[in-house]
């Protein structure tokens, strides 16, 4: 079932909400009795209240329900259950925490796989670390702080896990000097969609290894991972510069990219409350000991100098921040609102003109108080996983419009991700692309044309590692 076919959610989901009802334990379907479970040493469950949690993601808007929800004690259970399901013909789903935003995650009449059990931090040596699949990055950078390393990219949101990011691609604050998450990664322990256990690397079954990291989990379920990590630095200073429009915020961040004068360089366009927007880029300097030279740090950038927000945090308090604004949205109840987000890049080329038109035809209203649209700079030669899509050029600009609805009002929802497609639409003809996590339908033909030459490459993989066609359902890029 396609993603614009499954049930929107109508009524609005709070956090005391009732799902849609999911599929009782084995009930109305033709696949075997109750005692026709897989033999796993870990957890099967058809209770409805599990199935119904694993019905929706963090998005609120598609509701798929699953027939059962396995938390595998080991990759062999996963294993096994992937050749209990090829044998019955049942998609499958690996899901971390749900945080995708369009049912990703989800599987409708099928098994959902929970990865969290499947958690543990391994080995730490000089570069890198080995992490269970669903480890969040909160935990793995906890574990590496403790040696006096950090991964080079950590996701603004750290309760995500290692294989849900790796799956996408994972972008952070790092992005613009480290590429994803995904281009860090030195090797990955994958279940196939036909049951086999394979290790893969850039020397060993290097075509599943570039399958698997931003191939949206359509040939292989992640559950290790070997990541590289590098010194982390004691301190961030993180500098907050408003402007007085588009052109002269994407003057200054050219610039700053440019001359690599932050650690961190993002940025992006808030609501101000009043109808209008306000600009912002984002600049972090990391330090140890001696506190950084910050007229260096703003020499020749043209920001309103009496607007200008400096914090001064150390590298873990930092790399937390976005926790305080989940509570913050949590207290007010936005948290449980669904979250019709879009996420894609632009060529540098087009970037203001095309974002400008965009922002225009916009509201306050359209994002939301806590909402904003996200506007920054990357260099697209750090991003090398064969399947990450970036447009043409040597720099490309981030384009999120991050919707934070202040109500769960359905059919502002509705409007949002028919607004998500229109603006896709836009910024495909303009020679952008998809980061993957957005929240509108995608069709079979979309993702090739996403995909482009690298299609044949994923499909090829896919056929070779998935040939029952049973990963990962929810992003319909290979229609049963």
């Amino acid at each position: 079932m396609t993603p614009d076919r499954r049930s929107l959610l109508r009524a609005g989901l709070g956090a005391t909400a009732t799902l849609a009802s999911p599929v009782g334990p084995w009930t109305a379907q033709a696949h075997g009795s109750a005692r026709d479970l897989p033999a796993i040493e870990g957890e099967v469950s058809c209770d409805a209240d599990a199935c119904a949690a694993a019905s929706v993601d963090f998005g609120r808007i598609v509701s798929a329900s699953p027939m059962m929800v396995v938390r595998p004690k080991s990759p062999a259970d996963i294993a096994g259950v992937m050749r209990w399901a090829g044998a019955r013909k049942l998609k499958v789903a690996a899901r971390g925490h749900g945080h995708s935003t369009y049912g990703r995650s989800l599987a409708e009449g099928g098994v959902v796989i929970d990865m969290t059990t499947l958690n543990a931090i391994g080995d730490i040596g000089a570069d890198r670390i080995t992490v269970g699949a669903g480890a969040t990055w909160a935990a793995i950078l906890e574990a590496a702080l403790a040696r006096g390393l950090t991964a080079p990219v950590l996701t603004n949101y750290l309760d995500l896990t290692v294989g849900g990011t790796i799956a996408i691609g994972g972008i952070g604050g790092g992005s613009s000097h480290h590429g994803l998450q995904a281009d860090n990664v030195l090797e990955l322990h994958i279940i196939t969609g036909d049951g086999r256990e394979l290790t893969c690397s850039p020397s060993l079954n290097a075509d599943l290894f570039g399958a698997a990291r931003a191939g949206l989990g359509q040939c292989g379920i992640i559950t290790r991972a070997t990541l590289r990590l590098v010194r982390a630095p004691e301190r961030v200073n993180r500098l907050q510069l408003y402007y007085p429009d588009l052109a002269a915020l994407r003057a200054d961040q050219q610039r700053a990219l440019d001359d690599g004068r932050f650690g961190q360089l993002q940025g992006g366009v808030l609501p101000d409350g009043n109808g209008g927007w306000r600009y912002l880029l984002e600049g972090a300097i990391f330090y140890d000991r001696a506190a950084p030279d910050q007229t260096a740090a703003l020499k020749g950038l043209s920001h309103i100098q009496s607007a200008t927000v400096t914090t001064d945090l150390a590298y873990r308090d930092d790399a937390h921040t976005f926790a305080k604004f989940e509570a913050m949205l949590r207290g007010k109840g936005h948290w449980f609102n669904p979250q019709p987000w879009l996420f894609t890049f632009l060529p540098a080329s087009r970037a203001e003109q095309v974002a400008s038109e965009i922002i225009a035809s916009l509201t306050n209203t359209d994002v939301g108080p806590f909402g904003r649209i996200t506007f920054y700079p990357l260099r697209t030669d750090r991003f090398r996983a064969p399947l990450e899509r970036m447009p043409d050029g040597p720099v490309a600009f981030v384009f999120n419009v991050v919707r934070i609805p202040a109500t769960d009002d359905a059919q502002q929802v509705e409007r949002m991700i028919a607004s998500n497609r229109e603006i896709y639409q836009r910024i495909r003809a303009a020679g952008g692309v998809l980061y993957p996590v957005s929240a509108f339908p995608m069709s079979s033909d979309d993702w090739q044309q996403h995909f482009g030459p690298a299609w044949a490459r994923l499909a090829e993989a896919r056929r070779r590692y998935d040939p029952g066609n049973l990963l990962t359902p929810g992003y319909n890029l290979f229609q049963a």
